[in-house]
């Protein structure tokens, strides 16, 4: 265990970096600011340990942080059509931070991931945040209650705990925007296209030109999106001739996890044959968003001094689908008065051993 004092907020607030571990030595490093995944040290080949997340140098760049390296969005993770959602016969109106559309939550009113959040339970291989917002703060309804758990577990799992509370009906649908980068956070786009994806998917969300899904499901027989046998992403990554990869730049997509039932079990797995690591993913929720990084800017102030540029890692966000509040057909991102919310995700690291 340990904690140390980064620096502060704009308002003057101390923010810590909390380190926690497991008994094989995995172990990650989170901030009580935006409950930010800072650092994940997973076991290599060589018996060392290498961070494998994409993220800043210094604590101020964490205040903008335009790619929501390392993030725990909530209360809504993805795109939300026209900032606008209907609960119970009322309309509610969010702040429109992707041209019409609401990503992540917002950005206006500072969302959660940019507030400070209390540690309620610190141990050796866990942490507890806990965040409060009000009524129409964010214009989401309801006074809400949420507390996140960070635990690693010994075999090599970081698992992220979401529960929540409200006093109205509201949405909840939490998701991390850690990058992925199995050789390293700092190898590049090379090596990262050069992994091979598995996703338990036969259908994905198509979008508008927003990236907004329109409702439909697809089936990924026959298309770039079809992942449900490991495919290297850099076999279709830029195939612009295929609609859906023209209009993300790339992978973006949602992908309906199959036969989803609320259970948690293993949906999606990434390889990389540079360092023989493998990640999988497992989570309850009913979606997940395959992102290979098209929007990051090139930053200067990364981890080491690197310079990240687009694709340099793979985000793999759990989650009810995008927009979904507006789509009745998909699972329903609806926390109920005085009901509790829980979901789990986890992220379990092995490397092989020859």
């Amino acid at each position: 265990m340990e904690k140390k004092l980064w620096g502060h907020s704009p308002k003057g607030e101390e923010i810590y970096r909390y380190s926690i571990t497991n008994s094989n030595g995995m172990h990650a490093t989170i901030m009580n600011y935006g409950a930010n995944l800072l650092e994940l040290f997973v076991p290599s080949r060589d018996n060392t340990f290498q961070d494998v997340v994409l993220g800043f140098k210094d604590l101020e760049s964490y205040f903008s942080n335009p790619p929501y390296f390392g993030a725990s969005v909530v209360p809504s993770a993805n795109r939300i059509k026209n900032a606008t959602f209907s609960l119970n016969g009322e309309t509610y109106k969010l702040d429109p931070n992707e041209g019409p559309n609401n990503l992540h939550g917002g950005s206006k009113i500072p969302p959660f991931q940019k507030r400070l959040w209390d540690v309620t339970d610190y141990k050796e291989d866990s942490i507890t945040f806990h965040i409060e917002s009000k009524h129409l703060e964010f214009g989401f309804p309801g006074n809400l209650k949420v507390d996140l758990t960070y635990s690693i577990s010994d075999d090599n799992m970081l698992l992220i705990e979401y529960s929540a509370t409200s006093d109205e009906d509201t949405i909840f649908n939490p998701t991390n925007h850690s990058y992925f980068n199995l050789s390293g956070f700092n190898a590049g786009s090379r090596k990262l296209l050069e992994n091979s994806l598995w996703v338990d998917a036969d259908y994905f969300t198509p979008t508008d030109a927003n990236s907004v899904p329109t409702g439909e499901l697809e089936e990924v027989v026959n298309t770039p999106m079809d992942f449900r046998e490991p495919q290297s992403l850099i076999k279709n990554v830029d195939n612009f001739d295929y609609l859906p990869i023209k209009t993300g730049k790339g992978y973006d997509h949602n992908f309906a996890i199959n036969n989803w039932d609320g259970s948690f079990k293993k949906v999606a797995s990434l390889y990389d044959p540079h360092s023989f690591k493998t990640l999988e993913v497992f989570t309850d929720m009913p979606g997940i968003q395959v992102y290979t990084g098209n929007y990051i800017e090139p930053s200067p102030i990364g981890k080491n001094n690197t310079t990240f540029h687009p694709r340099d890692g793979i985000a793999l966000e759990t989650q009810y689908f995008p927009n979904a509040i507006n789509i009745p057909e998909f699972a329903q991102p609806i926390l109920k008065k005085g009901e509790k919310f829980y979901s789990k995700t986890g992220y379990r690291f092995s490397v092989l051993d020859f």
